[in-house]
């Protein structure tokens, strides 16, 4: 196979949404499932309707770039391995945890609760600094996306999921 067409992980992101107490509850449980430090998101727009202004803190955000397969297997394993074709979209897919407790190795913790969160994984193929350097930055040819179809095979060949 050509070795600029291999596909590989480029991160996988988790992230939680609320805001007060249940984001601190949400910060807990990130820091707790990858031992980094959360970032926090803020609004922008103001949604009166669901009391929401600008720099309210809405949500906390966890990247990780590093062993991301070892936690790509354990998060998989909630979902018994089993992902929606419609998930899957170009060079990503996400998938919704319910409980973290169903995690393998995750315990309950009291002062967390019962918290979901959302795990987006990001994938890329040799070449894709071009198009994020400062200097001399290139475009990216259309063939060097990774469409549905080569994650769906990826996913199938190293981590046996299923996807429906």
């Amino acid at each position: 196979m050509n070795k600029m067409k291999e596909i590989s992980i480029e991160k996988v992101v988790l992230s939680i949404g609320g805001t007060g107490e249940n984001l601190e509850k949400g910060v807990k449980l990130l820091k707790m499932l990858t031992g980094k430090k959360p970032a926090k998101m803020k609004s922008r727009k103001r949604i009166p309707s669901l009391g929401v202004r600008p720099n309210l803190e809405v949500g906390a955000v966890v990247t990780l770039r590093r062993n991301t397969e070892d936690f790509l297997k354990r998060f998989l394993a909630t979902k018994d391995n089993t992902l929606k074709k419609s998930q899957v979209s170009e060079n990503s897919f996400s998938f919704g945890v319910k409980e973290y407790i169903e995690i393998p190795g995750a315990e309950y913790q009291r002062d967390i609760g019962i918290l979901g969160f959302d795990v987006t994984v990001a994938f890329k193929r040799a070449g894709k600094r071009v198009r994020l350097k400062k200097i001399k930055q290139g475009k990216i040819p259309k063939r060097n996306y990774i469409n549905r179809g080569e994650i769906i095979k990826f996913m199938e060949e190293k981590f046996k999921t299923n996807f429906i």
